[in-house]
């Protein structure tokens, strides 16, 4: 059973907002009177952490949601609105400018964006906010920034440092000071049983007066009280000689808390923190030890100091409980980068960081036709900002940029179905192929990728040029995969263009030239392209035939993602033959797998050929409202019917016999209910669940909360609390590992994947 996701992607809350009831309470009032609230002040003062709070508890004010795009991973202005479309689950298959899309997108939303960190990216962030403001009037903008946007009617407010003590005050009161209190949160978190008391409350007042209430310096003092007291990390911070003495106090202290905390590392530890210093956003295990190692830090030792810079809050873990992953603050990461930079090894750092990222999706394109699909597209997703870091170094350094037509190249079925842009795809390769003229098997085949990108996006007078010169560099080269590339783009250009034979003959070259090289998902991906072209071209049977040795193929590799279009594809042979009922039934089946894999474009042409199937059947309001449906998919994705332009006779045939039998009236009305409907009730309703019912009950439902012990309820609560592992095994008085194999199990048992969705699941069953 699937469940209506809330409005928004805010993470769920893992340790809480330590006072601010005064900034709580500005900010709170100012997002009420303006459209546009910036929150500065310097790093490490806790402005994300106050955004996310104001903006969790604005939740309700908003229709359309409350929605989060990170900036820091982001080093290219111009890709900001990608981003923010990113974040908001859009697909971006037109031709348009991201901006465009994104703009007629929220024109009519009420809806709350919270640009997080754009100290790095403000003049883009400034004229991003004033477009999108302009255009949509119910839009508000919560930002961060160390520097204001400068955008009209921008309302600033200043996160200062957290209140300190005053000197001697005694233990029973000290906890009043927002500080104080934060420390010894903090403190008790990695030090079971820590509290203020007689003995520490003069140095907790010192030390929280010395750091002058500025949170992150806090918590990293806290993380010390693992191996030290709290006189001896006042001890060693006083005896710290600041690095900058000319610079602002308060970035002066932050920066020497900084400073303390990177002596106090090992040399390794140190050498670590600047080497993952190159990774944008998050980074796995396996990541650190390829881009890290060597050179002084062995790879079978990459783990154990990841573990100790975690324990020193220098690495912050991400929430994939499946599959662990690791960032650095921004202000903890921009400081490794300093180090890295003095070191003199940042070109070889960087390199590695591109070659580990290159290498990544080579070996994806390679695995692509099988059944790792859905896990490559997880992971894929989860590298999108390293894999962006690595092909702008790529592109920034000269001599680099053949590196990046490889990178960009084979990720193309990544591109095409789940990166959510072509568009982005093109600006990488439009780039590469500029910087890189030289005839190279790596530019024909980033050729015929970028001809395969245009064409998904219907633009057919880009496509021939590409295949053109993609022809004639691959004679020279003798490159058989590529032109068997340009054999099957050359021909769907045919298709979409309306010359179905002279499409035909090009694909069946380009099936007979994959088989050829090898390339099963050359292969499939053609007999796919020619089933339309014989069902096109009346030639049921040879389309029939042709779509059942697609479907066998992809069944017979166990790719699930493949086996989604195939359905598709032959359920459209079978309609195409009059067999409404066997259509109906594959095209539904690979909606389901197209679902689960959030796959924007199956969900549309299917909703679309089930469309048809209604109409023949005389189901004309239903026919109507998925229409509606599909059209409202298309908007999302900045486009009409791109792949199905061929069938636009098809469309509008059903459409006019809708509206002859409903009236225009009528399809109206049952056009706009569909196109009313989110993606996923739009799929329950082709589906024929009428209504999603409400949570039920924890023993009413066998296959969810019945089959958690209590102890497994209890641990899912206090997960959703926003505890870590080891809070939970401090508050249940059980072993870490015991946590974390409830954890485990709690994911395993409801099919879950990571501890938002426990929180989430916690939350409907309340």
């Amino acid at each position: 059973m699937t469940r209506e996701r809330p409005a928004g992607n805010l993470p769920v809350e893992l340790s809480g907002v330590v006072g601010r009831r005064q900034e709580l309470s500005q900010a709170r009032r100012l997002l009420a009177d303006t459209r546009l609230l910036t929150l500065t002040g310097l790093g490490g003062v806790g402005k994300t952490r106050l955004a996310l709070r104001v903006a969790a508890e604005a939740r309700r004010a908003f229709r359309d949601g409350v929605w989060l795009v990170d900036l820091a991973p982001l080093q290219d202005g111009e890709l900001l609105p990608r981003a923010v479309a990113d974040a908001l689950g859009l697909r971006d298959e037109s031709l348009q400018r991201p901006l465009s899309g994104l703009v007629e997108f929220l024109e009519d939303k009420q809806l709350l964006l919270v640009l997080d960190g754009c100290e790095h990216l403000t003049y883009a962030a400034a004229m991003l906010a004033g477009k999108l403001l302009g255009a949509a009037p119910r839009l508000r903008i919560l930002a961060t920034s160390r520097e204001i946007l400068g955008v009209e009617g921008e309302y600033v407010l200043a996160v200062p440092p957290l209140a300190v003590p005053e000197p001697g005050q005694p233990p029973a009161t000290l906890t009043q000071s927002d500080a104080v209190r934060l420390f010894a949160e903090r403190g008790a978190a990695v030090l079971h049983g820590f509290t203020v008391t007689e003995a520490n409350a003069d140095a907790v007042t010192t030390l929280c007066r010395r750091l002058e209430g500025i949170p992150l310096a806090i918590e990293l003092a806290a993380a010390r009280l693992q191996a030290l007291s709290v006189t001896q990390i006042l001890d060693r911070l006083d005896t710290h000689t600041p690095a900058y003495r000319t610079s602002v106090p308060r970035h002066q202290t932050m920066r020497t808390a900084i400073d303390w905390s990177y002596d106090l590392c090992t040399p390794q530890e140190r050498t670590l923190w600047a080497r993952l210093s190159v990774f944008s956003g998050e980074f796995d295990l396996e990541a650190a030890e390829h881009v890290c190692a060597g050179d002084g830090l062995p790879q079978e030792q990459i783990f154990d100091l990841v573990a100790s810079l975690l324990d020193k809050s220098i690495l912050v873990r991400g929430e994939h409980v499946a599959h662990y992953r690791y960032r650095l603050l921004e202000i903890i990461r921009q400081y490794g980068q300093n180090v890295l930079a003095e070191s003199g090894e940042e070109m070889a750092s960087r390199r590695r960081h591109r070659d580990h990222f290159r290498d990544l999706a080579k070996r994806a394109e390679a695995d692509w036709f099988g059944p790792r699909q859905a896990e490559w597209i997880a992971r894929l997703r989860h590298d999108h900002a390293n894999l962006r870091a690595a092909l702008d170094f790529c592109l920034r350094e000269p001599g680099e940029a053949r590196h990046a037509l490889e990178i960009v190249a084979a990720l193309w079925n990544y591109w095409v179905f789940f990166a959510g842009s072509f568009g982005e795809g093109r600006h990488w390769l439009e780039r590469a192929l500029e910087l890189d003229g030289q005839p190279t098997a790596a530019r024909a085949k980033a050729l015929w990728v970028d001809a395969w990108f245009a064409l998904r996006q219907a633009d057919l007078n880009a496509a021939p040029p590409l295949l053109d010169e993609c022809r004639e560099l691959a004679r020279r080269l003798d490159d058989r995969v590529a032109l068997a590339f340009v054999a099957h783009f050359s021909g769907l250009t045919a298709y979409l263009r309306g010359d179905t034979a002279e499409a035909i003959g090009l694909l069946l070259e380009a099936r007979d030239r994959h088989a050829a090289n090898g390339d099963q998902d050359g292969v499939w991906m053609t007999l796919f392209h020619l089933v339309i072209a014989y069902s096109s071209a009346g030639d049921d049977d040879r389309a029939n035939a042709l779509a059942a040795e697609c479907l066998a193929m992809c069944e017979a590799r166990s790719a699930y993602l493949s086996k989604s279009n195939a359905l598709w594809v032959v359920g459209l042979a079978r309609w195409f033959r009059g067999e409404q009922d066997r259509a109906s039934a594959l095209v539904r089946d690979g909606l389901k797998i197209m679902r689960s894999l959030d796959d924007r474009w199956g969900v549309a042409t299917c909703l679309e050929v089930l469309a048809w199937v209604e109409a023949a059947d005389g189901r004309d309001e239903r026919a109507a409202e998925l229409f509606g449906a599909a059209g409202m998919v298309w908007q999302a994705m900045g486009t009409s019917l791109p792949a199905l332009r061929p069938f636009a006779d098809f469309h509008n045939l059903c459409e006019t016999q809708l509206r002859m039998s409903l009236g225009h009236s009528g399809y109206s009305a049952a056009f706009q209910r569909g196109s009313e409907l989110t993606t996923e009730q739009a799929v329950d309703h082709a589906l024929d669940i009428k209504e999603r019912p409400p949570a039920p009950r924890q023993e009413a439902e066998p296959g969810e909360a019945a089959m958690l012990t209590p102890r497994q309820r209890e641990v899912a609560a206090l997960v959703a609390e926003g505890l870590s592992n080891k809070d939970i095994a401090a508050k249940l008085v059980i072993a870490q590992r015991t946590a974390e194999g409830h954890v485990e199990s709690i994911l395993t048992k409801l099919g879950f994947t990571s501890r938002v969705q426990i929180a989430a699941w916690v939350s409907s069953h309340r």
